[in-house]
């Protein structure tokens, strides 16, 4: 496996995601749910699971986009998500009309509305702790390795949060409160992988100093190529079985959180290292000038 010698194929495939996401961004924008865009929450206990096509056949006439998700063992617990602010006639007449139609002893309800101005206090935090991780890894792992090292992973986590918008947009996953756990996660789960690759490379330029780079960071990521795919797989199937048997709430985080795992995985062996021999060939040039 020469990483070094296939490393344009990598970035290609790399920006050929990145760039589908910019076009399915121009042509329908960001999912944005109610946390960022405002709206209303109706929380129905129905007291017998509804089907979804008979719950938006009612709902058609207040919001034809409105997100409707289920909760509870028995599925009746319905969650009902519009970015439209429907008043509190409407939402009395929406209940009204799915307790005519479906009748229970257990049914009762709750609603919630949300401010837009609650969206941009969201988005605000997402941006500034999404950079204050980065700067903060990358100050560390300039202090433990080098500053090209330091670069290196900081681009290729710029890389994994390109690919998980770019998949936002192109499965057009809501983009929620869970958003900015999900980006969180894989940012500190990503950097990790790059650390042990990294932790590789500089132990073999000890133990083999005749090795030329391109053999130092080819070895390198060998060796910890198994490792790296066993930790990630792993993961990888237990978030899987949250997406495939959890709620729908824990399966617009899950989604993600999948997407991010492999995503995380492959800028650690093949974006990354090889981008770093290419830092560190610039460092060597710039102080053999000084």
């Amino acid at each position: 496996m020469d990483v070094i010698k296939s490393k344009k194929i990598f970035r290609i495939f790399s920006c050929l995601i990145i760039l589908a996401g910019i076009i399915m961004f121009f042509v329908r924008g960001f999912n944005l749910g109610i946390d960022f865009v405002g709206g209303t929450i109706i929380e129905i206990n129905t007291g017998q699971y509804i089907e979804e096509e008979n719950v938006r056949k009612i709902l058609d006439n207040y919001d034809k986009k409105v997100t409707i998700l289920y909760s509870g063992k028995a599925k009746d617990h319905i969650i009902i998500k519009s970015a439209n602010d429907i008043s509190n006639a409407d939402v009395t007449e929406i209940v009204d009309e799915m307790k005519a139609n479906y009748p229970s002893d257990k049914f009762d309800y709750q609603s919630e509305k949300f401010e837009p101005l609650m969206g941009k206090e969201i988005k605000r935090k997402a941006i500034v702790s999404t950079t204050i991780a980065v700067i903060a890894m990358l100050i560390y792992i300039t202090v433990r390795f080098k500053f090209s090292f330091g670069l290196s992973a900081i681009v290729a986590l710029i890389h994994d949060i390109l690919i998980m918008l770019s998949f936002y947009l192109i499965l057009n996953i809501p983009v929620d409160g869970s958003f900015i756990a999900a980006i969180l996660t894989i940012l500190g789960y990503s950097i990790n992988d790059t650390i042990v690759i990294f932790d590789r490379i500089r132990e073999n330029q000890s133990l083999y100093p005749k090795w030329n780079k391109t053999e130092l960071v080819n070895n390198s990521i060998k060796q910890s190529f198994r490792r790296t795919v066993y930790t990630s797989l792993t993961t990888f199937i237990s978030v899987g079985v949250v997406y495939a048997i959890g709620v729908e709430d824990m399966k617009i985080l899950a989604l993600p959180l999948m997407i991010g795992i492999i995503a995380g995985t492959y800028s650690s062996l093949f974006i990354a290292s090889p981008l770093w021999l290419e830092l560190s060939d610039i460092e060597e040039l710039r102080a053999s000038r000084a």
